[in-house]
């Protein structure tokens, strides 16, 4: 392989951002990602070298699947990141990960994309090891964390849960909430914003936390929520000055961060805790107090959480 690219929609390409950090970091192959009716109307530049992976829960989305069929016309390689078997492109793929997450009642996905993260994960450790990227070693040491995963999902949901419903509180009135972060962090707190969106129909903007003073900032007032994703340590103190930025300005901040980094944040922020894990595998459990606060937020906005407005569960249209 020379190149990956990972194409999805919605939930799907935000498990890509995070799926891209992870799979170059490991395997040392340059990896982009695409949005599915992005991807489908453009001319790529793939070939046989390339290896295209499409992530969809249903497997029967419109634009992935168009897209799938464009990949295959480039002649690359092809595999598929699907929750349900049988569906249209894990039929036309070569290859199929199935994710098995079981039914998800609810049209914002929660489950599925947890179980597309681990997906990745994964399939970078497979790559990484099988192109002698990491040694036996380090190929069973980011196993036994991958497995480590559902203990602390299950840790991370339970302290979290009476945090969000609290916090909820303070945001379920607000019109507008940022959602900010770096790298890796960034795609979570876009998963955050998209859940907080879809579900409590709150106007919600995500941004690479450098780029706030590129005009964005501007639209902080007195009192707008920041919630913050500050996980990867390379760019902590980055984050946090990004934050203090938007304090000036009136800003209340709310940061998910790990257990170990609590202490180094000095002041007096609101700030919600996971237990620690590899950089590599974070996403999976910095995004979960993000999903609770949505569902809390949404449940006080007297909104159908499991079935939002104009939504539904598989997009099979353009």
């Amino acid at each position: 392989l020379e190149k990956i690219v990972i194409i999805g929609c919605g939930s799907a390409y935000h498990a890509a951002l995070v799926g891209k950090r992870v799979i170059e970091k490991l395997c040392r192959i340059p990896c982009q990602v695409e949005i599915a009716s992005e991807f489908r109307y453009s001319e790529p530049l793939i070939d046989e070298k390339t290896l295209a992976v499409f992530i969809s829960q249903s497997g029967e989305t419109a634009d992935t699947l168009a897209s799938l069929r464009l990949a295959k016309w480039c002649k690359a390689q092809v595999l598929s990141i699907v929750n349900v078997k049988g569906s249209a492109i894990a039929s036309e793929s070569e290859n199929v990960i199935f994710t098995r997450a079981g039914r998800e009642v609810a049209v914002a996905t929660t489950k599925a994309y947890s179980a597309q993260l681990v997906s990745l994960y994964a399939l970078a450790i497979f790559i990484a090891f099988n192109t002698g990227k990491i040694t036996n070693e380090e190929n069973d040491s980011l196993i036994k964390e991958l497995e480590a995963l559902p203990k602390k999902i299950k840790e991370t949901i339970e302290l979290s849960d009476e945090n969000m419903e609290a916090l909820a509180k303070t945001l379920y009135e607000k019109d507008d909430i940022f959602f900010i972060g770096r790298l890796s962090d960034y795609a979570t707190a876009s998963e955050g914003a998209l859940k907080m969106k879809e579900i409590s129909y709150k106007n919600c903007q995500t941004y690479p936390s450098g780029e706030l003073k590129h005009g964005t900032i501007s639209l902080i007032d007195e009192g707008t929520p920041v919630i913050a994703v500050v996980g990867d340590g390379r760019v902590f103190s980055k984050t946090l000055s990004n934050i203090s930025e938007c304090v000036a300005r009136g800003a209340r901040p709310i940061i998910i961060t790990e257990d170990n980094k609590r202490d180094i944040i000095k002041n007096d922020y609101e700030i919600i805790t996971v237990p620690g894990t590899i950089r590599e595998f974070r996403s999976s459990l910095l995004v979960l107090p993000l999903q609770l606060l949505s569902y809390y937020t949404a449940k006080l906005c007297g909104c159908d959480i499991d079935r939002p407005k104009n939504l539904a569960k598989s997009v099979t249209v353009e």
